[in-house]
């Protein structure tokens, strides 16, 4: 079992890789959509009830969970035959930086911390919110699993991730909302990983099994 720690040791840590929905971005964008707008608007497209699109498409989404497809725009939109995108589109107000993001990420770069980050979605999705939010300001690079054909949950992508970055696992610092992708992190062999307790914040969680910070101010000031 990799030993972890509540909180960063700043002077062992080069590399900082950031999960972005739930993580650096408030995940109620991404739940409202799936849960509330979606269903809606697929009722509306295909003539159905509410109650019989939402059964279909909670069917439908399980059967993917945690997989490649589950994340990938263009598979749901030929899957229901709406274009996802524009769905999305048209709630991207919803979309929102988590507290206390800009202060984390300006201070990693001032402490010349390589800052990179990793998701999941796809990058139709990713676009957009960078399109809001203009994360990718204060990031190194950003990579999509997609590019890799894998997502996070397996080890082939952490393998791939390293060839492109050349980290050192023993000091990279991972931080992510997703308890399954913290496992495969840790499985691949990175030191220094955290949790984030609510990544909806409009949904109550805790976190147990992995350090975990509720908002980045928790792990202010970066000091070597």
């Amino acid at each position: 079992m990799i030993k972890t720690t509540a909180l960063p040791v700043w002077s062992d840590i080069d590399t900082v890789l950031l999960d972005m929905d739930g993580t650096l971005l408030d995940l109620h964008f991404d739940n409202y959509f799936w849960q509330t707008h979606l269903p809606q608007r697929y009722a509306d497209i295909h003539g159905l009830e509410l109650t019989e699109a939402a059964a279909k498409l909670e069917l439908q989404v399980k059967q993917h969970e945690g997989k490649l497809q589950w994340y990938c725009l263009e598979f749901w939109s030929q899957a229901l035959d709406v274009n996802i995108r524009l769905l999305k589109e048209e709630i991207m107000h919803k979309i929102a930086l988590r507290p206390h993001v800009k202060e984390f990420l300006n201070a990693l770069r001032s402490a010349g911390k390589r800052v990179v980050l990793i998701t999941n979605a796809h990058p139709q999705s990713l676009d957009l919110k960078l399109q809001v939010t203009q994360l990718d300001h204060w990031l190194d690079v950003v990579i999509s699993s997609h590019e890799f054909k894998t997502p996070k949950e397996e080890q082939e992508f952490w393998r791939q991730l390293q060839q492109r970055e050349t980290f050192d696992p023993a000091r990279t610092l991972f931080i992510d909302d997703t308890l399954r992708i913290l496992d495969s992190a840790r499985d691949y062999g990175i030191q220094h990983v955290l949790a984030i307790h609510q990544p909806d914040s409009q949904k109550a969680r805790t976190v147990e099994g992995y350090p975990a910070i509720h908002h980045f101010d928790e792990i202010l000031p970066i000091k070597e």
